[in-house]
């Protein structure tokens, strides 16, 4: 029966990296679909490609926050593992079949989540320390006053869009002073409350760096003609899509990567926590699959329903988004690859305007969207393990 339930469980996590790939495509690809660098099918295979060699090119540190950083350790066994896949499938297939982007990372987060609270209770979660929190909040805060007094000092705040920059500047402390917070060790980040802190921080930092782009190569190109810039950005967008590609891949390619190996490792099939070979080689190859089919409409909502995306735009989002992935995941943070490249698309649409540049309605659609995939995940597959439980168990 358990090695059944193994072979189970193995296909349901290619399964998932599968649809990652599927509702994920949009990621690499929306912007330089939506500024015509590519055609969508171009566009597809690039990331396809890319998203297989991502996770070559990092560790396997967040496969392993995945395995070990959610669930005590006791409490990990295939079945839990298999319900939790369940539930994290089901919410993300529903989710591409409507054209929502969601995060697939967060629906597995969602998944263990609620299938170990069914299985042994609230004590069966890694929940982080009180004092953590407190000084994470506190950090934070100081962080973004810090940054507005900066821009005081250097004379920014002038004109009518005063505020606009007052709110962006406190964002950029928030969201610089939490990830330095975690890559230097001055304040520990990990498990369930990473995941939880990212889903703010993620966007707001991929927001903040596009916004910030952009302004500098408005600055730069202001006198030129918009047809040559457009000419010549294409190539730097479909490079910087290609690392979009590269860090998506590495950074969900291990979400899978951590759920086979925790099942081998509860099994007793593996003696430690690595992850072997041909692990990698499945989840990547899973997840390029799911991106080469292409997530249709979520690849629409992304690339066309945020905001109206110009080259220069399409350039600094791609390169905001890519780089954000690059460092988290270069830390083992795990972070919401849609959520950063979200930001990002948001970040270079407000550089034409706050209000009007960006349909905030279809961005609110996304963000709820957000805050629903762990508390949705953890309903079905508490309700799955339940129904699995009483059967089998």
């Amino acid at each position: 029966m358990d090695i059944i339930v193994i072979i189970i469980g193995i296909t349901l996590a290619l399964l998932f990296n599968f649809v990652n790939g599927l509702n994920d495509a949009a990621n690499s690809i929306a912007t330089v679909v939506a500024t015509k660098a590519l055609t969508p099918f171009k566009a597809v295979m690039l990331a396809a490609f890319f998203n297989m060699v991502g996770p070559l090119l990092f560790s396997t540190a967040i496969a392993k926050t995945i395995g070990k950083g959610i669930v005590e350790s006791s409490f990990l066994t295939t079945n839990l593992i298999l319900a939790a896949m369940v539930g994290a499938v089901l919410w993300v297939f529903l989710a591409s079949y409507f054209g929502v982007p969601v995060s697939s990372s967060h629906a597995l987060v969602g998944g263990l989540l609620g299938a170990g609270i069914v299985m042994g209770g609230m004590g069966a979660i890694i929940w982080p320390e009180l004092t953590s929190v407190v000084m994470l909040f506190i950090y934070a805060i100081a962080g973004g006053i810090l940054v507005s007094g900066l821009f005081v000092l250097v004379g920014i705040y002038q004109g009518d869009d005063w505020k606009k920059y007052l709110a962006i500047s406190f964002l950029a402390g928030i969201s610089i002073t939490v990830p330095l917070l975690i890559i230097t060790g001055t304040l520990a980040v990990t498990g369930i409350f990473a995941v939880i802190v990212f889903i703010v921080v993620s966007p707001m930092l991929g927001m903040v760096s596009a916004f910030t782009l952009g302004i500098i190569i408005m600055r730069i190109f202001r006198n030129k003609s918009p047809k040559k810039i457009e000419k010549g950005f294409r190539p730097f967008q479909i490079l910087t899509g290609a690392l979009q590609a590269i860090g998506h891949g590495a950074n969900d390619a291990q979400n899978a990567m951590g759920m086979i190996t925790a099942m081998l490792f509860a099994s007793g099939i593996i003696a430690t926590f690595e992850v072997p070979i041909w692990v990698i080689l499945s989840s990547c190859l899973a997840i390029s699959l799911g991106t080469l089919l292409g997530g249709w409409k979520v690849i629409d909502k992304m690339a066309n329903k945020i905001t109206k995306i110009r080259p220069y735009q399409g350039l600094s989002a791609s390169a905001a988004g890519s780089a954000v992935l690059a460092l988290m995941t270069s830390f083992g943070v795990p972070v919401s690859t849609t959520h950063a490249i979200s930001g990002s698309i948001m970040g270079a649409g407000i550089t034409r305007g706050y209000a009007s540049a960006v349909r905030w309605s279809n961005v609110r659609e996304i963000v709820a969207a957000w805050f629903l995939t762990i508390p949705c995940a953890a309903v079905v597959s508490g309700i799955v393990y339940f129904l699995y439980a009483s059967v089998f168990i």
